[in-house]
């Protein structure tokens, strides 16, 4: 299978797919849409871990729950994705200490359509990739980046981006929220 990932200046695509939201018992699961995002008006990231139960997705997902409110105060909806099903999801929330009190959803992919329409879909194990998408208002990818399955990314670069684009300046190599953009 090649790969081809979904890449800026792309629609997101389409999705309605069930997540955990809650631990709490009768409020566990939620239907989230690409509808719902786009009408909400916010930006989109969503993140993507090959496997739940794993040693190096729970240090990725709680240090973007850490962060959770970086995002919200971006006005960017936070969603993390893996191809897991939502029981599974809700099972690992339950058993990892880091992951109960999460305040985002964790999208379930069990079809593996979603990743694959990404074009994030590990071709051995039919799993998806570390992938993350910051996606505008309009549904437009705006930023990507896809990291191997053995190597965790950086979410404070994640915040770094959506600061960035949310100037609408050029911003240089290195640029952080609050110094000049080469338009100013």
């Amino acid at each position: 299978m090649k790969n081809a990932v979904l890449s800026v200046g792309a629609q997101f695509p389409e999705f309605a797919k069930k997540a955990v939201v809650s631990i709490e018992k009768g409020k566990e699961f939620y239907e989230i849409s690409s509808e719902e995002i786009k009408n909400s008006g916010k930006w989109m990231v969503m993140f993507w871990w090959p496997k739940d139960f794993t040693f190096v997705c729970p240090t990725e997902i709680a240090e973007f729950n850490k962060h959770y409110q970086d995002f919200a105060d971006r006005d960017a909806i936070l969603i993390g994705a893996s191809t897991d099903s939502e029981f599974v999801h809700l099972a690992w929330r339950k058993d990892h200490d880091d992951l109960r009190g999460l305040q985002f959803p964790m999208l379930a992919d069990t079809s593996k359509s979603l990743a694959e329409e990404l074009g994030i879909l590990q071709s051995d194990e039919k799993i998806a990739y570390r992938a993350t998408f910051v996606v505008d208002p309009q549904g437009i990818v705006r930023w990507t980046s896809v990291y191997d399955l053995s190597v965790g990314r950086n979410v404070k670069e994640v915040i770094r981006v959506i600061d960035a684009l949310q100037t609408d300046e050029l911003c240089p190599c290195n640029w952080q929220k609050g110094e000049a953009t080469l338009n100013a």
